[in-house]
């Protein structure tokens, strides 16, 4: 027999999908920050080596 009115827990489903994509994605922007770091720091010790 099928429910009658609304759904059960649609808000709150909502809300944790709503969070953990929030989490998802501030970890893959720390996760690029980093990589572009450390890129930057391999360019900056082989201009100096190269200096040297």
């Amino acid at each position: 027999m099928a429910k009658k009115g609304k759904e059960k827990n649609t808000l709150n489903k909502a809300k944790h999908t709503k969070l953990m994509n929030r989490k998802k994605n501030k970890l893959k922007k720390e996760q690029e920050t980093r990589k572009e770091r450390l890129k930057a720091i391999v360019n900056a010790s082989k201009v100096n080596t190269k200096d040297n």
